[in-house]
């Protein structure tokens, strides 16, 4: 099996888990079926245009470097080549989150923050043009155009296979934090790794809700080194984005489309 037939195996059995435990029944409105609908639709387009672009522009600049790390070992690769994809998205994803700054990229990526619940189906909840400027896509497709196919693929199935489970409403970690060994066994994990209640309360607001931390995918090194890791008591009291919908359109296209009703931002205290 693949890297990515495994993620999709995966995303399935999770779906279905959740769908089962009744963490779907009754929390779709008509606005997140358009706009989870319209992503997963439009996305289908520009990924594989995304993809034809960074192909053109790395042979366009670098046209003698193509496979050039074809002979590199594989697990050293998979190493390097996974902390510096999760270095580029800790940055991005950053400067995603600061409307003041930038405006552009906090659009794009405001819509994966747009529901008000948190499940694996928010993954494809995502802005038809975030495919442009996400980082994975620039360093993994670049690593693949240098020549490191298998390891560029490993690395973007455990970051997707991780990003799978901590978006995921099964929450492994909340049977661990309800008693004091487990909470300990916890505290060693979240060393290391991003747990699903450090990403679920990075898509919250109020009590135990901090939008502005816990960027990472899969470890909290970055987190720890910038002083963006937050380490919650609980879920969330609320996900989303506080204020009014964006229009549906709006959020599957913008910057293309705008339309004058905005929703109310609340301002980070601490951005970058």
């Amino acid at each position: 099996m693949t890297p990515m037939q495994w993620v999709m195996t995966m995303i399935v059995v999770v779906l279905i888990t959740e769908t089962l435990s009744g963490w779907h029944k009754g929390i779709y409105r008509r606005h997140d079926l358009l706009v989870t609908g319209g992503c997963m639709l439009f996305s289908q387009l520009t990924r594989p245009l995304s993809a034809m672009l960074y192909a053109a522009l790395f042979a366009f600049a670098l046209p003698d470097y193509r496979g050039v790390l074809s002979d590199a070992p594989f697990w050293p690769s998979v190493v390097v080549l996974f902390l510096i994809a999760e270095f580029a998205f800790y940055w991005v994803h950053r400067m995603a989150h600061n409307p003041v700054k930038h405006p552009i990229l906090y659009g794009l990526h405001r819509t994966h923050h747009s529901s008000k619940y948190l499940n694996v189906t928010v993954m494809a909840r995502v802005n038809v043009f975030w495919v442009f400027v996400v980082p994975y896509a620039w360093v993994i497709g670049f690593a693949f155009y240098l020549g490191l196919e298998a390891a560029s693929a490993t690395v973007l199935g455990i970051l997707l296979s991780w990003n799978a489970l901590t978006h995921s409403a099964l929450r492994w970690d909340d049977a661990l934090a309800k008693t004091p060994a487990g909470a300990r066994i916890l505290k060693v994990i979240e060393w290391v790794f991003i747990t699903p209640r450090l990403h679920h309360t990075h898509h919250g607001f109020g009590k135990d809700g901090k939008t502005y931390r816990n960027y990472a995918v899969m470890l909290t090194i970055y987190d720890r080194l910038f002083g963006t890791l937050h380490i919650p008591e609980g879920r969330p009291a609320h996900y989303g984005v506080p204020g009014k919908d964006k229009h549906w359109s709006e959020e599957i296209f913008f910057p293309l489309i705008r339309r004058r009703q905005q929703s109310t931002v609340v301002q980070p205290a601490t951005t970058e």
